[in-house]
């Protein structure tokens, strides 16, 4: 454990530095610069006024452009009791991994839905169906938005393997996760907060196998009911909240020291007209500030990782038990991470 923790350390002494802060560029890199400084270090920044070329910046404010432009859209509208959909939520005494009902609607509808804070049922709905969303489900907008980020294109080698949009409330979290792609998150209304942590960091996110579970939702009752797939299914996921509630604060503080302990993760706020490259496998924790219609409107670009002998070092470092963490006996039932971003 000792040795571990010494790498902790010294991946912030040698490269990430030690203040908790995410390196901030003032204008877009160029490829070199991007891919010698970033990339190749799988080190995380941000690029202010970086898309403020964007049509969608000035458009994307007003509700009477996105319901005109999507008037006759069906997208997927992804609706939980609490905004946390792919995380994990009690049931039955335990925990389980949690995914939220998803239901296609005409955008105007789920655009109301979002932003209608005040709704009587306790439902939060969330925008977030990646997949290539924003090609598909949002490509009247497409060319608010440029296809691709040319100067991370060329450093990556590849154009973007999908590109997502996602329209959320002060509600909408997203848990700790990681993903296998290269990410530039851009933000164009509202503000989305991160807390990220190295791939080095895996042992602090505790992760475990967890049972899969799936919300219905009916509108007649507008009611949720949560229950475990069938056949079984386990996905291995990360068990901290970072921002445990009052009441669960002392369990997760006991339950995992690893994480509240350790060296304080990478916090960052991005606004609009910012991008966040995201390297491929660090862990990230999402929050949003609503603009002042009441959301958060964001597209992101996936460029498929490089596994290469990082990749074979980071399994190599996860499979390292580790004694301080105490893991329950589950099934194993290997799922790869949702793809979650935010």
């Amino acid at each position: 454990m000792e040795e571990i923790e010494t790498l902790w350390k010294e991946v912030r002494e040698l490269s990430l530095g030690d203040s908790g802060r995410v390196d901030h560029l003032e204008c877009p890199p160029t490829p070199l610069q991007f891919l010698r400084d970033f990339v190749c270090q799988n080190k995380p920044c941000i690029i202010s006024n970086a898309t403020l070329h964007w049509p969608a910046l000035s458009s994307w404010t007003h509700d009477s452009y996105l319901t005109g432009a999507l008037s006759s859209a069906d997208v997927s509208l992804h609706l939980t009791p609490h905004g946390q959909a792919d995380a994990l939520v009690p049931l039955d005494g335990s925990r389980c991994f949690s995914s939220a009902h998803v239901q296609r609607m005409p955008f105007p509808e789920a655009l109301s839905l979002i932003t209608n804070n005040e709704s009587p049922s306790k439902l939060v709905a969330y925008a977030q169906q990646q997949n290539n969303c924003f090609l598909s489900e949002y490509s009247a907008l497409a060319a608010d938005c440029d296809p691709h980020i040319p100067w991370a294109s060329e450093a990556l080698g590849c154009l973007p393997d999908a590109v997502n949009m996602w329209i959320g409330n002060h509600l909408s979290t997203t848990s700790f996760h990681k993903d296998h792609y290269e990410n530039l998150y851009a933000v164009v209304t509202g503000q989305k907060h991160f807390l990220l942590l190295p791939p080095t960091d895996v042992h602090r996110m505790y992760i475990r196998m967890y049972p899969a579970a799936q919300y219905s939702y009916s509108h007649d009752i507008g009611e949720f009911t949560l229950e475990l797939e069938k056949p079984d299914r386990y996905v291995p996921w990360c068990s901290v909240d970072p921002y445990p509630s009052p009441e669960d604060r002392d369990q997760q503080l006991s339950n995992f020291p690893l994480y509240f302990d350790g060296p304080k993760p990478f916090r960052c706020t991005l606004n609009p007209g910012d991008i966040l490259y995201l390297p491929s496998m660090w862990f990230h924790h999402v929050r949003q500030s609503p603009d002042s219609r009441g959301r958060t409107i964001a597209v992101n670009y996936w460029y498929d990782m490089q596994f290469d002998i990082k990749y074979a070092y980071f399994n190599f470092l996860q499979s390292i038990h580790c004694l301080s963490i105490k893991t329950p006996t589950l099934p194993v039932t290997v799922h790869e991470d949702s793809d979650s971003d935010a």
